[in-house]
């Protein structure tokens, strides 16, 4: 009887449990999206319940990089009855910017739980021609 390797018939019993935590990473990431306009660059993030105070935002060698924490708790008593409810988690998203991109102009704004993050593209630089002297000898 000829035997099969494990690795090429059967799947590692251990293979689902090797992508669980960036499946955990993915699940809370906030949603995004990425835009680009004539002037500028625009990213932009769902962050519901998620306060300004618990969000940061920095910029280091072409890579925005946004993260926080949300800390939501919710209380309801009644003669009867109690619910509690508690949300809590941290999240961080990075996206590198083209070369164009002017890290010294970001703005964000949050409003309604949406960050709004526009990078301004650098102007670009006028090719004006240049006259070459030449030398005498």
């Amino acid at each position: 009887m000829v035997e099969k390797s494990q690795s090429g018939f059967w799947p590692s019993m251990y293979e689902p449990f090797r992508t669980f935590g960036q499946r955990v990473a993915d699940y809370f990431s906030p949603a995004s999206d990425a835009k680009l306009a004539e002037d500028s660059y625009t990213i932009t993030l769902e962050l519901p319940g998620v306060a300004e105070d618990d969000i940061e935002i920095t910029v280091h060698e072409g890579v925005v990089t946004i993260q926080g924490e949300k800390k939501t708790e919710h209380e309801e008593k009644g003669e009867t009855w109690y619910f509690s409810e508690r949300q809590y988690g941290a999240f961080s998203r990075s996206f590198r910017l083209p070369a164009d991109a002017d890290e010294t102009g970001i703005d964000a704004n949050l409003k309604d739980g949406v960050l709004t993050v526009t990078v301004p593209k650098s102007a670009p630089k006028a090719k004006a021609a240049k006259k070459v002297e030449i030398k005498k000898s």
